[in-house]
């Protein structure tokens, strides 16, 4: 895996983010122009409704399975932040601070970890600024 920095800190699975996503997008297509054809013809269309439906029932299959973890993920950011936040400055975060703000931070080291903080809340950074203000990356290498 590459040393993570801003450049090289998101993750991609081949597999599912590229392969499984075009198949789902080309089969729900193909799926509604099959019921199209169908309907045009004049045939049942029961075999086609049900195909589509099964596609739909994969593309929210495909959004979900991220999104939940994800939502337990942040959970867990938030928390380990917070800790951090008020081991080093023994007071919780800015109210201003948002969860994407948070997540951002993570990767600060300690020493920029509050300057950066008290920066996003007093100057609206946004995650993507905090993310490029960081100098030395603190690396998240238990992600799956």
């Amino acid at each position: 895996m590459n040393v993570q920095n801003y450049n090289h800190h998101s993750r991609y699975v081949t597999g599912y983010h590229f392969v499984l996503s075009a198949f789902l997008i080309i089969g729900t297509i193909c799926a509604f122009v099959n019921i199209w054809l169908q309907y045009a013809a004049h045939y049942d269309m029961l075999n086609s409704i049900l195909i589509a439906v099964l596609f739909i029932c994969g593309v929210m299959s495909f959004y979900y399975l991220r999104q939940f973890p994800i939502s337990a993920q942040n959970r867990a950011i938030r928390a380990e932040e917070s800790l951090r936040h008020f081991i080093l400055t023994h007071k919780p975060f800015d109210s201003r601070i948002t969860m994407q703000h948070i997540i951002a931070l993570r990767f600060a080291p300690d020493d920029e970890f509050v300057v950066l903080a008290d920066r996003a809340a007093k100057e609206g950074l946004s995650p993507d600024e905090i993310k490029k203000e960081i100098k030395n990356w603190r690396a998240d290498n238990y992600r799956m």
